[in-house]
């Protein structure tokens, strides 16, 4: 005969089939449980991606600034270099304007204590008929206190009346009086046109092509050029005559300087076919 189960043993039974319920339970989650698992792993991992990309660009970005950095501070440098060469060059120029102003005044002293009566100076052969030198050294005047437009006109006014001498005098005078005039480009243009038509092609050419130098936007810019390949077409060095005026065509076109270079071409090129035949 089977004895009926205690209540002990009754209890037993069903607390084991309450935890094996809610252990198979706790091992089983639900679908739900399992997409949200999945979208929270692949959400670090974009998150993960993002931090990481943005760090490169922040480190793309940097090495481009950098490099924008160098190439700015490469072009002020050349800017600078620039700069110091111009103002070198302009400094020699007039520190070369003045010496030859210092030995003109001394030439002036000396033709001043030297008998009356010298006859005035000649242009070197073969110059032009139209021109004549009006003035001789003792003829220089002296420069009294005055603006820079007064000193420019008395200089024009002597340059007109033909004392050639005297006007190379007075321009050379404003130049070295006068440097942060704003005649200082007219005034240079003067002092070679004074030097050409007296035939000193070289100081006349060092004239031009400092002006040209320092004032390439100048309005006297272009007849500068002009004269300057005069100056070494008269010299004989034609090369160089030729290459300053086909300069002055490129670099001016259109001007009246850039048609009287192209008509001095022609001529020189007709020149040139006649020698060779």
């Amino acid at each position: 005969m089977r004895r009926a189960p205690s209540i002990a043993g009754l209890g037993i039974v069903l607390l084991a089939s309450v935890l094996q319920s809610g252990g198979a339970q706790a091992r089983e989650a639900s679908p739900t449980e399992i997409k949200l698992n999945d979208i929270d792993t692949r959400l670090g991992r974009v998150e993960a991606v993002v931090n990481n990309q943005s760090l490169l660009d922040m480190a793309r970005r940097i090495d481009e600034l950098e490099t924008q950095l160098r190439q700015l501070r490469g072009a002020q440098e050349e800017t600078q270099n620039g700069a110091d060469s111009l103002g070198k060059q302009q400094r020699d120029l007039y520190a070369d304007l003045d010496r030859r102003l210092t030995t003109l005044e001394s030439s002036v002293r000396a033709a001043r204590s030297a008998a009356p009566g010298s006859a005035p100076l000649a242009l070197a052969a073969g110059s032009d008929p139209a021109v004549t030198m009006a003035s001789s050294p003792s003829e220089v005047p002296v420069l009294g206190p005055a603006d820079d437009q007064s000193a420019y006109n008395r200089a024009f006014e002597t340059l007109k009346s033909g004392s050639y001498f005297a006007a190379i005098a007075q321009w050379l005078d404003f130049l070295k009086t006068y440097p942060s005039s704003k005649l200082q480009e007219n005034a240079q243009y003067w002092l070679g046109e004074s030097y050409y038509v007296t035939r000193d092609f070289d100081n006349a050419s060092l004239v031009f092509k400092g002006l040209v130098d320092f004032y390439p936007d100048s309005a006297k810019a272009p007849d500068a050029l002009l004269k300057l390949g005069y100056c070494q077409f008269e010299k004989k060095r034609l090369p160089e005559a030729r290459a300053t005026l086909q300069q002055l065509q490129s670099r001016y076109p259109g001007s009246d300087a850039a048609r009287l270079a192209g008509e001095r071409l022609a001529k020189m090129g007709a020149a040139g076919g006649a020698a060779t035949r």
